[in-house]
């Protein structure tokens, strides 16, 4: 039907016909000519229609957008004052000498030829037009080319790509699981899998030491912009390889992508351990991008007057930490309360700050509420630590370490974004050195998941010091995303029983849940580690997208709900009764009992 696509006719030689398909992205009728501009996948082509030809003339005259037509022609260079520079076969156009109108279309529930400002519940409700957009298109394209890049580095290193089950026994994974009934096993229910992350290693334990998957998963968990009910991961997991070759193997790869699709020159990415991240940015994903960081100050307002500071600052689990915000001083009183409302939103109590009008000159020099509670070495103490400038601000958080460390991290992100202080620019890094476990009302957690390997391979040092080890665990961070995180796994079935103990996973529980890993274990199992990668988040930071559903095909809402096929819906008390289950929810809506 079509010997060419629209945007590659500029390999096409001037007065060479050609049939091209699509749709009709915009028409103008300029009386004694008529414009079309024909859209498909690859691009969009002007095409002009003469009123010598009566009757095809006639035919565009009906033409509307979105109306799908095939168009015989013949390529001819556009006159240089009518090249269009925002086109890329802008220097070209056909000539029309056929048209066919292969379906009509009524007027669409969205603008495609445009940038109409419509809400994402629309967008997602009509996702079939909002696809059309040609800025949707290239994104979609764009994916695939960084899937296939990432696979060629794969198969090139003697990685082998095996599918995991979908279908799977539910495991405690960080997030609740999608179950899925059983019809043949009454009352027995499937989990979709949160990663392949058990049969991954399954698969070390078979002898496949270079495993890669494109896979699916899923995770019932609130969403927010990098967030999705299912999502797609790159997963990767290698035997006889050190967390140092799989870092430098995992950067290789990705180096390679960004040049290939890109032409980006990423560069070193410098190792960071888990505690100066949050010590210096409040994040486990810093982004380097940003030149402010927490600048701890406990030590010199102990003995202050002011509780505010004082008692953190003298709480063996408190901290003081201050922002130094270039050019800050200019911040009216009513935009640092809302900085400080903001601050709240991680358990902030307030926030305060110092204008810094003059250096050297104590309270004489600044302007703040507090600083009749700060002597004048304090206040120069804070300037010269701070690296402060005439026309900075200083600003403060001053609570329990958890509380400071997470709204000053937040804060130091909203106040750059707000005032233009992040550096254009690719800022990679690797986040190592994490603890195992972290500690909640007395309940150990593990912090990346329960089949992370600690540093030291001694099942009696982990049981003494559980929260004082550290995993092999490491993270890729760009730009204050994490893109890919992995570890080095557990080997030995000493350590897998001392971690799950730590964990308060009784032995019983142990046996029903991970029995199979546990059995493998025994077999002669080989050193192994990996990493998934996030395509969806590494597409979203490669293109510049808002969020993650502006790379996927079709996303669910932020309420996991998908407004284009009205899912997830009711089903039939048929359906539920051949699956033995009752619904506890009397109509839609109402709540559960």
């Amino acid at each position: 039907m079509r010997s060419h696509y629209c945007g590659d006719l500029l390999e096409i030689p001037a007065g060479e016909s050609v049939k091209i398909a699509g749709w009709v992205h915009r028409r103008r009728d300029l009386g004694g000519l008529i414009f079309l501009q024909i859209r498909d996948r690859s691009g969009i082509i002007q095409v002009v229609i003469e009123p010598d030809q009566a009757e095809l003339f006639a035919q565009a005259e009906d033409l509307r957008s979105e109306f799908v037509v095939c168009v015989d022609g013949v390529v001819r260079l556009r006159p240089e004052s009518m090249i269009n520079k925002d086109m890329e076969t802008g220097t070209i156009e056909v000539l029309a000498s056929g048209l066919t109108v292969l379906n009509k279309s009524e007027t669409p529930a969205i603008l495609i030829d445009g940038h109409e400002d419509v809400s994402e519940e629309l967008r997602l409700k009509y996702r079939y037009l909002d696809l059309r957009r040609p800025e949707m298109q290239q994104r979609l394209l764009f994916r695939n080319k960084v899937a296939k890049k990432l696979r060629d580095f794969l198969e090139a290193e003697n990685f082998t790509d095996i599918e995991t089950p979908i279908l799977t026994k539910a495991t405690p994974e960080g997030a609740r699981d999608y179950l899925v009934p059983s019809r043949t096993n009454k009352g027995s229910f499937f989990a979709l899998p949160q990663s392949p992350q058990l049969f991954k290693q399954l698969l070390m334990m078979s002898g496949f030491d270079r495993y890669y998957q494109i896979v699916r998963c899923f995770r019932d968990e609130d969403l927010r912009a990098d967030r999705q009910p299912e999502f797609t991961q790159l997963d990767i997991e290698t035997s006889f390889m050190d967390e140092e070759a799989i870092m430098g193997l995992m950067e290789n790869m990705i180096r390679q992508v960004f040049k290939d699709c890109l032409d980006v020159e990423l560069g070193e990415f410098p190792r960071m351990p888990y505690a100066e991240a949050m010590q210096r940015y409040g994040s486990d994903k810093p982004d380097l991008r940003v030149a402010i960081e927490l600048v701890d100050v406990a030590d010199l307002l102990k003995q202050v007057e002011f509780k505010v500071f004082a008692n953190p600052a003298n709480d063996p689990k408190g901290r003081v930490a201050v922002i130094c915000v270039p050019g800050g001083a200019e911040l009216s009183r009513k935009q640092i309360d809302q900085y400080g409302e903001y601050a709240g939103r991680y358990g902030a109590k307030g926030l305060a700050w110092i204008k810094i009008n003059e250096t050297g000159k104590g309270s004489e020099g600044v302007q703040s509420p507090i600083a009749k509670f700060l002597n004048d070495d304090i206040i120069n103490q804070l300037i010269e630590r701070t690296n402060a400038n005439a026309g900075d601000i200083l600003l403060f958080g001053a609570d329990s370490y958890k509380v400071v460390t997470d709204a000053m991290g937040a804060l130091r992100l909203k106040v750059a974004s707000d005032r233009n202080l992040i550096e254009d620019a690719w800022k990679p890094l690797w986040v190592v050195d994490f603890p195992m476990f972290e500690e909640e009302n007395g309940q150990l957690h593990a912090l990346h998941h329960p089949f992370t390997a600690p540093q030291e391979n001694d099942a009696d040092k982990l049981r003494a010091a559980p929260t004082e080890t550290l995993s092999r665990a490491y993270d890729m961070v760009l730009n204050g995303c994490e893109v890919g995180g992995g570890s080095v796994r557990i080997h030995d079935q000493n350590i897998q029983s001392a971690v799950f103990d730590l964990l308060g996973i009784e032995k019983q529980e142990a046996e029903e849940k991970f029995g199979f890993l546990l059995e493998a274990l025994k077999y002669g199992c080989p050193p192994h580690g990996g990493i998934a990668f996030g395509l969806d988040r590494l597409v979203m930071l490669m293109v510049g997208a808002e969020s993650i559903r502006d790379v996927i095909a079709f996303p669910k809402t932020t309420t996991a709900s998908c407004p284009l096929t009205s899912a997830p819906s009711p089903v039939s008390e048929a359906q539920l009764a051949e699956l033995a289950i009752k619904s506890l929810a009397k109509s839609k809506g109402e709540d559960v009992e």
